[in-house]
């Protein structure tokens, strides 16, 4: 009996390190990232790729074409298989086209990152309409449909995330689309944890703190600036590379949390 016993614990942990292998294993896997040609988003095309991925890389317009183009260069230098799709995802076809050309030059989406956001710094009593609009589109819009089309698409134990913001859980003016319009993400992610999980999708987001890119600094002033780095309990503006591995940690090992908004921020703020 004993014997036996010994056996089925080794066959029971063989089975449970070929399933974790097969979850956190990224070779292989195709990535879809949405605004995957600059700033986060193309960290982590770098990153995945270097560790064997299958990338399918947005970019938005023209303007961003040069990063785009040069971060497929990057991956494919690294060895990866990658394409690069324009297109802007407010057009909600455009998702759609996203995803099935993803599917016709890879087979199949493993994964699924949404890093598309827009920022806009503006008292309630100035903003415009079309303003407002704008930011709904951008910020909430392309992540409910984003979400929408990876559910159906993706193969079974696939990985969704969508990058939101700290402000999440910040008390202040002056963001109020921008937080505002991000905030129905983590409800969209809670939701389709529930509606995917059968299938073994996990569903997260993440909420950096005010990052160092390009991305941030187009808001603010030098006042403004100095101040949220100051809010920072670790000191300093948040840095990509320091969210990019997380990101890589719920699509992989992480892969059991699921429905959750993770703020990393440097104590930026907390909830």
């Amino acid at each position: 009996m004993a014997g036996v016993a010994v056996m089925f614990i080794k066959d029971f942990i063989c089975s449970y390190n070929l399933q974790k292998m097969a979850k956190s294993d990224l070779k292989d896997k195709v990535v879809l990232i949405a605004g995957g040609g600059k700033n986060l988003g193309g960290l982590l095309a770098r990153n995945l790729a270097s560790r064997g991925a299958k990338l399918a890389i947005h970019y938005n317009t023209e303007h961003s074409k040069a990063d785009a183009v040069q971060t497929l260069a990057d991956v494919t230098d690294l060895g990866a298989k990658a394409f690069l799709f324009q297109g802007d995802l407010t057009h909600i076809g455009n998702i759609t086209r996203l995803f099935d050309e993803t599917i016709e030059q890879f087979g199949r989406i493993d994964i699924a990152i949404n890093t598309v956001g827009k920022v806009l710094k503006k008292p309630i009593v100035e903003t415009t309409e079309a303003e407002y609009d704008s930011m709904s589109d951008i910020n909430s819009k392309i992540a409910y449909f984003f979400i929408q089309e990876a559910g159906r698409k993706l193969s079974d134990n696939g990985k969704i995330c969508t990058v939101v913001t700290s402000l999440l859980a910040a008390f202040t003016g002056l963001y109020s689309t921008y937080e505002g319009m991000k905030a129905p993400v983590e409800h969209f992610t809670r939701a389709a944890s529930k509606e995917f999980g059968s299938r073994g999708i996990s569903v997260t987001a993440v909420a950096p703190g005010p990052m160092d890119t390009p991305f941030f600094y187009g808001q603010e002033t030098p006042d403004a600036v100095a101040y949220h780095k100051s809010a920072s309990a670790l000191g300093g503006l948040t840095n990509i590379a320091d969210i990019a591995p997380l990101i890589e940690f719920l699509i992989t090992d992480g892969w059991w949390i699921t429905g959750q908004t993770i703020f990393a921020n440097g104590g930026y703020t907390t909830r």
